[in-house]
């Protein structure tokens, strides 16, 4: 067969990618990975010029992966608030949800037989995974809590949560101990499961809180509609603990404090 009309052939069954569409999953990633951002800001990152941001959010929007949140930047005064974008409900959904029927309908049926504390036993169960893995690169990281934070931030995005730490340094007259970091997740694998099932997410706060030392506060969710899942965790204070020991029991998870979920 002559060369060219292999590379037809080749050219037919995978069909270059469209230029736009990967500059498009770029802003996309962006947006996923640090909103809520601005479209300045989306720019600054990425090296576009506004126009052609503007483009690409234009399609996500209508598309309906992406939305428009409206904020106010700290200290900026009187003014309209900056469009700043974030991932919709569809947008996180598209980005795997698999089975999502099929766990609703088991976990449903495992409450109705054997009570809710069962459906908690299982998610303790899931989330101990997470936690025995976690914990020895946690541990690493030293007694420090903005750096065990970090690690946890490190090892979430690797897990496809898109994580990462704020720091947030009290001002005088607050005192340094008011100091803290927030954790944010830019994506949860089974948002709508959580939704249903809260404990999901009280047992993973649970899990947070013995890996870092301290006590933990979830300020948002994105499965109670918040735009990510924010955690505060106080640094300005030693852990309340030893190193954390990935031996721990459910029995001990009543210890670590209930946490707040509240629509941003």
């Amino acid at each position: 067969m002559a060369l060219e009309s292999v590379v037809a052939r080749a050219a037919t069954a995978f069909p270059a990618v469209d230029p736009e569409e990967r500059t498009r999953d770029r802003v996309l990633n962006a947006v996923l990975e640090h909103g809520p951002i601005s479209a300045a800001e989306l720019g600054d990152l990425l090296g576009f010029t506004p126009a052609a941001v503007r483009r690409h959010l234009d399609h996500l929007s209508r598309d309906g992966v992406i939305e428009v949140k409206r904020a106010t930047r700290a200290g900026a005064g009187a003014g309209r608030p900056a469009r700043r974008y974030v991932l919709s409900s569809q947008g996180q959904s598209t980005l795997g949800n698999d089975y999502l029927d099929i766990a609703t309908l088991a976990l449903q049926r495992l409450g109705e037989m054997a009570g809710p504390d069962a459906v908690r036993q299982f998610a303790v169960e899931r989330f101990g995974d997470m936690e025995r893995r976690y914990a020895p690169e946690i541990n690493a990281a030293g007694p420090d809590i903005t750096a065990r934070a970090q690690a946890l931030s490190e090892a979430l995005s690797r897990d496809g949560f898109v994580a990462s730490t704020a720091s947030i340094e009290a001002k005088a007259p607050l005192p340094a101990a008011l100091s803290s970091v927030q954790l944010c997740q830019g994506h949860c694998p089974i948002q709508q499961l959580a939704a249903q099932f809260p404990v999901f997410c009280d047992v993973e706060t649970e899990v947070f809180a013995r890996l870092v030392g301290v006590d933990v506060r979830r300020l948002s969710t994105l499965a109670r509609g918040g735009h990510v899942c924010t955690t505060h965790i106080p640094t300005g204070r030693p852990a309340a603990r030893g190193p954390h020991s990935p031996a721990a029991t459910p029995g001990n998870l009543d210890e670590v404090s209930n946490h707040l979920q509240e629509r941003p």
